[in-house]
């Protein structure tokens, strides 16, 4: 059994899942038979973590009517061999082989992996179009996208292990070369970057208006390092970078990532885990402003699991995430839920 004690990876962003400590709390499952994509989760074994299958369709089977789900980018089963520019193909390789266990009906009804988002780096400019057809050929009709990480910050407590990547990556020439290269393949792009990042993303968004962008984790709002202990001020500068995204019409966001330690949270440091209501309080007014600013047909609740598991179990966040939705009415619930995401990663069900 894994230890009781926090765990923190390297990354500093989010605290390992710690199955004793979750288990020591459970819910009743709200709104059960609610349809539910999950559109953020992530698939590794590494670092002694194992998250692939298996953990996840245990997850899935605690109760929600979680009927699909997206996996992205993380750098999992990279190609050990051959240029470096392909081998993140490997990852599509290997999420499209799960997706084929998922669909064998061996591991529940839901559909693992139905949409695949990976990695091409951008900075390739012209020659990313050869690899993200290689990943459209591996993903056998999943392929969806791609995540190239934006995330950098110059204090290095939040910046974590992506210290080394370049500042204002999203201007760079080279990178939008590179992602010129999606919108004629029908690809999507996911954006993973810092909350002070959001006004480069809406740059990159007006200057690409017929290209598809996520925003992951309501946009990444920072509560550690130089962040810390400004919860009010650094909320007022995240809603006013929000609102001003969400007038691009191009940019859709993605409910979720509040679990990891990014947002300065000690939940992963309590004796038992955090009640959903407790979580939901902490992350409706993130969520509410992202509702109001892009309204539900461009909101997707997500789970961003594993890394949102060391605060929460998938049976406590969605149950956190459908309080939130609560007020909504039932078509705008069926958006955010289901809807959205199935638009925008093209999931038939």
């Amino acid at each position: 059994m894994v230890s009781s004690s926090v765990v923190v990876p390297k990354s500093g962003l989010y605290a390992e899942p710690r199955a004793d400590w979750l288990a020591q709390y459970s819910e009743e499952i709200i709104d059960p038979a609610r349809r539910i994509i999950d559109p953020h989760h992530h698939l590794w074994d590494r670092q002694g973590g194992r998250y692939l299958l298996e953990e996840l369709t245990d997850d899935v089977a605690s109760g929600h009517n979680v009927v699909a789900t997206v996996y992205v980018d993380c750098r999992s089963m990279y190609r050990a061999n051959g240029p470096d520019a392909f081998k993140p193909v490997g990852e599509v390789e290997f999420a499209n082989g799960v997706a084929a266990q998922s669909a064998s009906g061996g591991y529940g009804e839901c559909q693992v992996n139905a949409a695949i988002v990976s990695h091409v780096d951008l900075l390739l400019g012209d020659d990313a179009k050869p690899v993200l057809e290689a990943q459209i050929k591996a993903g056998n009709g999943r392929y969806r996208g791609i995540r190239h990480s934006s995330a950098w910050d110059a204090d290095p407590v939040v910046a974590g292990t992506y210290a080394m990547r370049p500042k204002e990556l999203l201007a760079d020439p080279r990178f939008r070369k590179g992602f010129a290269q999606l919108g004629p393949l029908g690809l999507t792009f996911d954006a993973w970057l810092f909350h002070p990042q959001i006004p480069e993303l809406a740059a990159l968004a007006r200057a690409f208006p017929d290209q598809r962008i996520i925003m992951d984790h309501c946009g990444g709002p920072v509560g550690l390092g130089v962040y810390a202990n400004r919860r009010d001020e650094i909320f007022k500068t995240w809603k006013a970078s929000i609102q001003d995204i969400a007038r691009c019409e191009n940019v859709v966001v993605k409910l979720g990532g509040l679990a990891m330690m990014l947002l300065g949270h000690d939940f992963h440091t309590r004796p038992k885990p955090a009640s959903s209501e407790e979580l939901a309080s902490a992350w409706r007014p993130y969520m509410e402003t992202c509702i109001e600013a892009f309204g539900p047909n461009r909101c997707m609740f997500e789970s961003n699991f594993p890394p949102d598991k060391g605060q929460c179990s998938y049976q406590v966040i969605w149950n956190a995430l459908k309080r939130i939705g609560a007020p909504y009415s039932e078509a705008e619930k069926n958006r955010m839920f289901e809807g959205t995401a199935a638009d925008v990663y093209k999931i038939s069900l």
